[in-house]
């Protein structure tokens, strides 16, 4: 007779924001939750993205039994373009999510014939050899966002994922309490609840952010421009809601992003009437799109909301330029990574005489579980075990703290890092430290998963201190410089010290080394160039205390 053994691990998502990737083992059966991808700060010049190194899996694909989608925000959809070729397993989701992960594939020039895609919803329950999963409904900025229950012999690890408890009328955003309470009842092992939004406090209340919009549309005298992320189609749909009840023509602009809401709008989770609806012409002598009925709904994903703004505030753009008797509401609260260019675009705004509206973040941010959504949560699935997932450690000790303040003991909330696994038996648990390869892959067009120290010690370098290329053709028969005709070409890299002429002795450098070099016996171009960098740069950072890449090229020439 075996006995059940379950385990948790996370490869993203813990001790961060974003990344967001989770894992069930269950007697070998690797239940896979989110795949996200992370926004790079200021200092990862040149990465596009972050995704979790998910190489361990690649070893265990056997062992995959699917990916379980919780909903389709980039933090928990991003990483699936980059790893399915190499984890080519069954991907779960709801028919937005699938409908997204799709158009994502596609982007990136996938066969979707090459991949298995299944649609679930509340109702959905999937046996496997050792564990069962159902879904629950819950309240997102974005439709039918669930909840996980992977269900064993031990209880169900239930993934909250991202949510709330407001209650609305749409349908599409509602909270599923009575299957969370089924789910309660069967008996629940763990639940892995969201961190995010644990600095915030009560219940926060949504009618106030669209009472505040309400005002702004009724004091505006003229054209509305809005800032929105593209995938938060909850907010998306108030502001189209609250244009039409005060007569407005609607417009969507984010070529990019337009895409997002193409799809929501062909399956019905966007609702404009295509009477209100209107295509911007480019902007020219006879046309400047500034009706005072119109709304330029203005969306895209991380920094584009704010770049557009620039380019309409500046008065570049060719759909939109921003006008004094224009009001603009900016409903995009900084997210990592974009914080300089959010205050900058402020800063530009502010220099026109438009109508300002910068709505406060902590109404904004009414899509994660507050303090006492979090315990609420935690009552209501009654689990064994508390593990605080998706947000940064300090968050994870909030909601540590919270859980202490309903009851639970510290040994009965896991505070984890990606990479430890957490293992339970019927006769206990332990946490391992450490136990699983992490990390992050690095997107700069393809994924970048070796040497990326390396690689992002480089572009700092180049980026601070710039870089000195020398230039020179070496006959390796006579082993002499033609002409001793040395170029040096620098850029980013300036250099001034009394009266020493830094490039002129850096060539004199390149001489030296050469001599030594050019009389061997056998000439190693490796060793060359090597030993000229560090002759160089030793030279230049005692001149200057910078430290730019040195270049040699070395160009092999016969005569």
């Amino acid at each position: 007779m075996y006995m059940t053994e379950v385990k948790f691990f996370a490869l993203g998502g813990l001790g961060e924001n974003g990344k967001n990737m989770y894992a069930v083992d269950v007697n070998n059966e690797l239940f896979i939750l989110d795949a996200g991808l992370k926004y790079p700060t200021n200092e990862l010049y040149g990465v596009d993205e972050i995704i979790p190194d998910y190489k361990m899996l690649v070893a265990a694909k056997r062992r995959i039994v699917g990916i379980f989608i919780s909903h389709a925000h980039e933090d928990h959809i991003g990483a699936l373009p980059y790893l399915i070729k190499e984890l080519n397993v069954p991907i779960y989701g709801t028919p937005l999510a699938i409908e997204l992960i799709k158009d994502s594939l596609l982007e990136a020039e996938h066969n979707l014939d090459d991949y298995i895609f299944n649609t679930v919803n509340t109702n959905t329950t999937l046996p496997f050899n050792n564990a069962k999963v159902t879904f629950f409904e819950t309240t997102h900025s974005i439709p039918e966002a669930v909840g996980i229950a992977v269900e064993t012999e031990l209880g169900s690890v239930v993934y909250t994922s991202e949510y709330t408890f407001n209650q609305i009328k749409d349908p599409k955003y509602r909270t599923d309490f009575h299957q969370i309470n089924e789910i309660a009842n069967r008996g629940v092992l763990a639940v892995l609840v969201e961190s995010a939004g644990s600095y915030h406090t009560g219940f926060r209340n949504i009618d106030l952010l669209r009472h505040q919009i309400e005002n702004i549309f009724t004091n505006a005298k003229s054209r509305i421009i809005v800032s929105l992320f593209s995938s938060d189609l909850q907010k998306i749909q108030w502001v189209i809601n609250i244009s039409l009840a005060h007569k407005k023509k609607i417009a969507v602009v984010g070529r990019k992003a337009q895409r997002i809401v193409d799809i929501a709008l062909k399956n019905g989770y966007l609702d404009i009437p295509e009477d209100a609806l209107v295509n911007l012409r480019y902007i020219d002598y006879k046309n400047k799109n500034n009706q005072d009925d119109l709304v330029a709904i203005v969306i895209g994903k991380r920094h584009e909301p704010f770049y557009m703004l620039q380019r309409m505030a500046r008065r570049i753009d060719r759909l939109i330029n921003i006008e004094s008797k224009d009001t603009v509401v900016l409903l995009t609260p900084p997210i990592p990574g974009t914080e300089t260019m959010a205050a900058r675009t402020l800063d530009i705004l502010y220099r026109g005489d438009s109508q300002i509206k910068v709505i406060d973040k902590s109404l904004l941010s009414t899509s994660h579980a507050s303090q006492e959504e979090v315990k609420m949560m935690i009552n209501l699935l009654r689990p064994e075990f508390v593990i605080p997932v998706i947000g940064e450690y300090q968050h994870q000790i909030r909601v540590k703290n919270l859980a202490s303040q309903i009851g639970y003991a510290d040994d009965k909330i896991l505070l984890l890092d990606n990479g430890d696994v957490a293992t339970f038996k019927e006769k206990g648990h332990f946490v391992s430290k450490k136990d699983i390869r992490t990390g992050d892959i690095l997107i700069d067009g393809t994924p970048l998963d070796d040497n990326n120290d390396v690689i992002l010690r480089d572009r700092e370098l180049l980026a601070e201190d710039g870089v000195v290329m020398v230039i020179a053709n070496v006959n390796p028969k006579t082993r002499q410089i033609l002409d001793d005709n040395i170029e040096i070409i620098t850029k980013g890299f300036s250099y001034y010290h009394e009266s020493i002429n830094i490039l002129d002795q850096v060539k004199e450098i390149f001489l030296d080394v050469s001599k030594k070099e050019l009389i061997a016996n056998y000439v190693d171009w490796n060793s060359y160039k090597r030993n000229f960098r560090n002759e160089a740069s030793k030279y230049i950072y005692q001149k200057t205390r910078r430290n730019p890449i040195i270049i040699p090229v070395i160009i092999s020439t016969e005569i």
